[in-house]
């Protein structure tokens, strides 16, 4: 953590979100609806970008509140590759992603594959691809596409189903999984 994250938050909830780590770290079921229902003290995300070669290991949540300066770099990080173009992420998915991180209990980070998608790159991909969706909640900064060396299409999946918090897609003949915030639903093979 930098100095600049370190702004704004007291040595009381810092102490407090090291210790909490400690007794969060079981991968239990839980754990991950505790961080998705907003009693979780501190949620971190680990990622890298295979495109861009950048990644990012960051706490962006302390105590009931989002960071504000982590979520913008956590834009940024998950920003459309091909045009350069940043969103607001919904933090929901971000929330999702970190409580199936969680419960597969893996140090590894994530490589995220899709993040925001521009419009133009919706359209380039879906004209390229049956698998992608004219409306993508891609488009609105809603879904992540995601790999982990370490773990399966179908354990990754898993564990994001039991958040029970938006839609699982699998995407086994390209292993990776897409996690969002949108209605609970699954698919994929």
């Amino acid at each position: 953590m930098t100095d600049n994250q370190l702004i704004g938050v007291s040595r009381r909830s810092l102490l407090g979100a090291f210790a909490a780590t400690a007794v969060i770290a079981a991968p239990t079921l839980s754990n991950a609806f505790g961080i998705l229902k907003g009693a979780g003290d501190i949620r971190r995300i680990r990622m890298y970008s295979g495109r861009t070669g950048e990644s990012i290991d960051t706490i962006y949540w302390i105590e009931g509140e989002y960071i504000p300066e982590v979520t913008k770099e956590i834009n940024y990080f998950m920003r459309d590759w091909r045009s350069n173009d940043v969103v607001k992420m919904d933090m929901r998915t971000v929330d999702i992603m970190a409580a199936a991180h969680r419960l597969m209990d893996v140090s590894e980070p994530y490589m995220l594959l899709s993040g925001y998608r521009c419009p133009k790159t919706n359209a380039m991909l879906r004209s390229n691809s049956k698998g992608v969706a004219k409306n993508s909640l891609h488009m609105k900064g809603q879904a992540a596409d995601l790999r982990l060396g370490s773990r399966s299409v179908g354990q990754m999946a898993k564990a994001a189903a039991a958040c029970a918090s938006g839609g699982v897609g699998k995407y086994s003949r390209s292993n990776f999984v897409h996690m969002d915030c949108g209605p609970v639903r699954s698919w994929g093979g």
